[in-house]
């Protein structure tokens, strides 16, 4: 197999980390296709904890990483992480085209969330959609540009103007960083990041020709998807297989795997719908059980109980072939559970998310209750898992129509089941 996509079928946050970590062991190379530092992938190596927001969760194996153009980077956050690492020379190659987040983009993102008051979207405030505006306005600031300084030195001179005048003009923001202060510390840091600058796009593309295994990490999920989302409670960038293509720079690739993480409940984190939600005792329970909290941000996500709903939605658009099926163990100990497995609107079902969806708002979901079972996170036999969790998997795993090959019973690599 020379190509293999992993990637979130629901609002993020569904183990993608942990599959990726397991997959890149065996890839020759492990590519990041879009999303920025909003992304948070944890990775659980006996009893050290990774966590990435921006390199590769592949290069904990060693194997050699990319970022790709489709990426939005603060090279403020990648420094750190890099310096973090146990490798001191990694394995690392960034494409020049990749966008560049600025001072005045983290700005800009705060201010626009306080300007929408109730109808904020919760982005975590990382400047990711105004870095990604600047792309498509074509003033963006590229690595390429960060790592000359006199390019980066012209760049800043003609955008810090501007956004000075937006922020104070317009938001109302005092803007405390000089545009000196700004070339000095952002020339300093591409000068230690130069080193990684490489063509992505002509390094993938050779690698899949030489039927070499690539690995496409992808970050957030569907449901976030700046197209396919619940539009504009999304984020900036397209979180879905369709992306590896124009986020790396590469054509069509005719055999791959493309593996959909699915959590074994839902969460999302910040505004929009949320049909399955748990507002309850139950909810904070599963909340605290799975540690949903933001990697990025700390934020308490948002829980509910399984939505087959958006998965088939995801498994169509996507594409999968596989199913990665994590944190079953944290519904340990529930008495009852429930999985939603269509919307009843108007006397109808719906089977598929409606591209519309303020139709959620006629909705009612349509549950099927199951038994709770007890999970022993070292079990390492599907066989072996008790009746009632393989009952709920596999019907999960029939009414999505795609075959759940990887149960999770746990955040350690170990702690993983093979069925196929």
């Amino acid at each position: 197999m020379a190509s293999r996509f992993v990637v979130g079928t629901q609002f993020g946050d569904e183990g993608k980390g942990k599959i990726t970590d397991i997959f890149a062991k065996q890839a020759d190379l492990v590519v990041r296709y879009q999303g920025g530092n909003n992304a948070g992938h944890t990775v659980v190596v006996g009893e050290k904890v990774y966590k990435f927001h921006l390199l590769p969760s592949g290069l904990i194996q060693g194997t050699r990483c990319c970022i790709g153009a489709g990426v939005v980077i603060d090279p403020r956050v990648l420094m750190e992480e890099i310096n973090r690492l146990d490798d001191e020379n990694p394995q690392l190659a960034i494409d020049p085209r990749t966008q560049i987040i600025m001072p005045w983009h983290n700005l800009l993102d705060g201010a626009t969330e306080k300007m929408l008051g109730n109808k904020k979207i919760g982005t975590t405030g990382r400047g990711i959609g105004p870095c990604y505006e600047d792309r498509a306005a074509r003033i963006g600031i590229r690595f390429v540009d960060l790592v000359d300084r006199e390019r980066l030195k012209q760049k800043i001179a003609e955008l810090y103007p501007l956004k000075k005048k937006i922020l104070e003009l317009v938001y109302g923001e005092n803007v405390e960083f000089t545009e000196q202060e700004v070339l000095d510390e952002y020339a300093a840091l591409g000068e230690k990041l130069k080193q990684y600058m490489g063509d992505v796009s002509q390094e993938v593309s050779k690698a899949l020709a030489d039927g070499k295994e690539v690995l496409f990490e992808g970050a957030q999920g569907f449901f976030l998807d700046n197209d396919f989302g619940t539009y504009p409670f999304v984020t900036s960038s397209h979180p879905m297989t369709g992306a590896v293509f124009t986020g790396v720079g590469i054509g069509l690739i005719k055999e791959y795997e493309a593996f959909g993480i699915v959590k074994a409940y839902t969460t999302r984190v910040g505004g929009g719908p949320f049909l399955t939600e748990l507002n309850d005792d139950l909810g904070e329970l599963i909340r605290q059980n799975g540690k949903e909290f933001g990697t990025t941000t700390g934020r308490p996500r948002r829980v509910g109980w399984l939505d087959l709903v958006i998965l088939r939605t995801s498994a169509r658009v996507n594409g999968l072939t596989d199913v990665a099926f994590t944190k079953i163990d944290v519904l340990n100990g529930i008495e009852k559970l429930k999985i939603c497995t269509a919307y009843e609107m108007d006397g109808k079902e719906l089977t598929e998310f409606p591209a519309d969806w303020t139709l959620l708002e006629k909705c009612k979901p349509i549950y099927r209750e199951f038994e709770g079972f007890e999970v022993d996170p070292e079990t390492k036999n599907y066989n072996d898992l008790p009746q009632a969790a393989r009952d709920y998997i596999e019907f999960a795993e029939k009414k999505v129509g795609v075959k759940f090959s990887i149960i999770s019973t746990g955040p350690k690599r170990s702690q993983t089941i093979f069925r196929q």
